[in-house]
């Protein structure tokens, strides 16, 4: 969804725990659709990048540093300056999803729900921040621990913005309108249904821009959804 957002691929790929230190994503939109985009890290202020499997792996690197190799989450952000035509100007924070139960032979420490708790309290209790919350259309959203915690520090739903992903994969017969409607859980600023890329998509590098296109005729052409 992030890498939607800006345009590029340039995400950590897996599945499990990938997000495991906060990553704060500055977008800086450049008029000139010429712009070759570039990035540049907090951490390594002389080094530029334009080869975003580059910054993929530094990304990587720079969370292994901190938070070591073995599936540990630390709340030491990583700040990443992304500069190009395909993106607005605007910053980002993608953080560890709430995780329960520690990995088994993991970092993990036992609390490690109260760990990413407070790490999303920390970043969404800023009362300027917009808070973003992913929700699969697949589920149960009154089940949701990131609407849960948005209703808690965004009591009156007046900087919440609802997402839904996995459309795609509801079970025959049933669909998301009535959540994207907001006729389930009201949010002010309501909900927006989208179709990312499945994580074999991803394996097997299908681009964003590819993506967007499918997801739009999706969309368009569905009979509920269009």
């Amino acid at each position: 969804m992030l890498e939607s957002i800006v345009g590029i691929d340039f995400l950590p790929r897996g599945s499990g725990v990938v997000t495991r230190r906060p990553l704060e994503l500055r977008l800086v939109h450049e008029a000139d659709p010429r712009t070759v985009p570039w990035a540049t890290f907090g951490e390594l202020p002389d080094k530029r990048f334009t080869d975003f499997d580059k910054v993929r792996e530094t990304i990587e690197t720079l969370t292994d540093k901190i938070a070591g190799k073995n599936k540990g989450i630390v709340d030491e952000a990583i700040t990443l300056v992304i500069h190009s035509h395909t993106c607005p100007d605007l910053t980002l924070v993608d953080l560890p999803g709430i995780t329960r139960i520690p990995v088994r032979g993991s970092d993990q420490n036992e609390n490690i729900e109260k760990i990413t708790k407070d790490m999303v309290k920390k970043y969404c209790g800023e009362p300027r921040t917009i808070i973003l919350i992913v929700i699969p259309a697949n589920a149960d959203m009154t089940t949701s621990d990131g609407l849960q915690l948005a209703r808690e520090l965004d009591p009156k739903g007046i900087r919440s913005i609802g997402v839904i992903t996995k459309i795609d994969i509801m079970d025959k017969g049933t669909n998301a309108k009535n959540m994207i409607m907001g006729h389930e859980v009201t949010l002010k600023l309501g909900y927006i249904g989208v179709k990312n890329r499945s994580q074999l998509d991803i394996e097997t590098n299908k681009r964003v821009f590819t993506a967007l296109d499918e997801e739009k005729l999706y969309f368009s052409s569905h009979p509920i959804y269009s």
